[in-house]
């Protein structure tokens, strides 16, 4: 036999690999499952805070695409404050 056919495992049991990746993701969702039951009060918590974080940040971000609060011109390329 070949260290290749070795490597590869019996066939009705596949690679070894598929069983490790099979355990971490059976693991990784027992842990999140855990997690969230466990401290779903702790992140609710913090939304108000979010919302009230995420406002002045899409405020920053968001002006970019209208070359911000200096550009005030009518539809003729005079100011608004300029009288015709």
């Amino acid at each position: 036999m070949s260290n290749e056919q070795q490597s590869q495992g019996s066939p009705d049991q596949g690679p070894p690999n598929s069983r490790l990746k099979w355990a971490l993701i059976g693991f990784l969702a027992i842990a999140g499952f855990f997690l969230f039951t466990e401290h779903t009060a702790h992140v609710l918590g913090v939304l108000p805070y979010l919302l009230l974080l995420a406002c002045p940040l899409l405020h920053f971000f968001m002006h970019g695409s209208h070359g911000g609060h200096g550009d005030h011109e009518g539809p003729a390329g005079k100011s608004k404050g300029e009288k015709q």
